[in-house]
């Protein structure tokens, strides 16, 4: 090889060697650390922009939108049926309770119904249908119990512990098995407070469950509602007061804790709920304990919430599915089994189809009206 052609194949090197550093040098700047800095810098500098949050439907009125989903129609169109023949006679009234207790209104409830609706019939003045619809409104109204206070416990008045200038969190409890729908219920129940302007933090006290606290969070973050979470298997009870003690310093309006599904023949299980309570408790009262009950489960549910009022002193049912297979009258049975109200039902899978229980809607739709 001659000088010349040496001098060549250096030089060829030579600039191969510059180019690639020069790729490398431009990678480096693109991918490495540099650019990890350059990203977190461009975010907390404020350039990322925030996700969107949800703006959740109007509270008010929004059993009324939901009504043709009840699936109790069923039960009205029977008994108007039955109650507007020509002659009522023993055979009649046995397929009227038959009608009722199929429809999950319970033995007790049924009787009674029955016994006024005789009396009533027997001395209307007209058997006309739009006077027998009017008739047994009342009736179906009356059962289901207009008068029940239904309101959900997340105001509380000045605390008086802090010398009336703090104001504590409104605390609900919410509780029921697996499979009821429990967590989606907390978060579907926090967006019925933000979309009555309250502010609310959420407490992810399903430890058991990893899955639960994600889907919390996915919740949470929808409405801007913070999550307090603990490591998966960690202590519920300990959970539940810190989210408690950060929604007092924070100065939220609401705490809502998610506790773990349990079966209601699992001793040890209520027992934990039961400490979970009492943990909150050590800083202030809880003001609600909703338990959540599937309505297609018709008595087994009902056995579920005798379990659980004797734990931790139910205030409020939570009926979700009611616009599945369920049967209108869970809504008296569970009503009668607890002395509790129901004071809210699931009427769809929507993010806004959990709707405050309204009587007269509930029976209007239960008539077809």
């Amino acid at each position: 090889m001659n000088t010349l052609t040496l001098m060549v194949v250096l030089a060829v090197l030579g600039l191969l060697v510059v180019v690639g550093a020069g790729l490398a040098l431009v990678r480096r700047r693109g991918h490495g650390p540099g650019a990890v800095l350059d990203a977190e810098a461009a975010q907390a500098s404020g350039t990322a922009e925030a996700p969107a949050l949800d703006a959740p439907a109007p509270l008010s009125g929004r059993m009324a939108r939901l009504r043709g989903r009840l699936r109790g129609q069923a039960l009205g169109a029977g008994l108007l049926g039955l109650l507007s023949r020509e002659r009522l006679d023993e055979e009649v009234w046995d397929e009227v309770e038959e009608v009722l207790i199929t429809a999950d209104v319970g033995v007790g409830p049924t009787r009674e119904l029955v016994d006024r609706l005789r009396t009533r019939v027997a001395g209307a003045s007209s058997r006309e249908p739009a006077a027998v619809r009017a008739l047994l409104r009342e009736e179906l109204l009356t059962l289901v119990g207009p008068e029940l206070d239904r309101t959900l416990r997340t105001r509380v008045a000045r605390d008086s512990a802090a010398g009336g200038e703090g104001v504590r969190p409104a605390v609900v409890l919410v509780v029921g098995v697996n499979g009821t729908g429990k967590t989606t219920t907390v978060g579907k129940l926090a967006r019925v407070l933000v979309a009555d302007g309250r502010t609310v933090i959420l407490g992810a006290a399903d430890t058991f469950r990893a899955a639960a606290a994600d889907q919390l969070q996915t919740w949470g973050d929808r409405v801007g509602a913070p999550v307090v979470r603990g490591p998966e298997a960690g202590d519920p009870a300990s959970v539940a007061f810190d989210a408690v003690r950060q929604g007092a310093q924070g100065g939220y309006d609401v705490v809502l804790v998610d506790t773990a599904g349990r079966l209601q023949n699992k001793v040890g299980l209520m027992d934990e709920l039961g400490k979970v309570k009492r943990v909150i408790e050590k800083q202030g009262p809880v003001d609600e304990v909703l338990l959540v009950l599937d309505a297609t489960t018709g008595q087994n549910g009902l056995v579920q919430a005798r379990v659980f009022a004797e734990v931790v002193n139910v205030t409020g049912i939570v009926l979700t599915k009611l616009d599945g297979t369920a049967k209108g009258g869970i809504v008296v049975a569970v009503q009668r089994e607890l002395g509790v109200p129901v004071k809210l039902v699931g009427l769809g899978e929507g993010a806004d189809d959990l709707a405050p229980f309204d009587p007269e809607v509930f029976v209007d739709a239960l008539l077809g009206d």
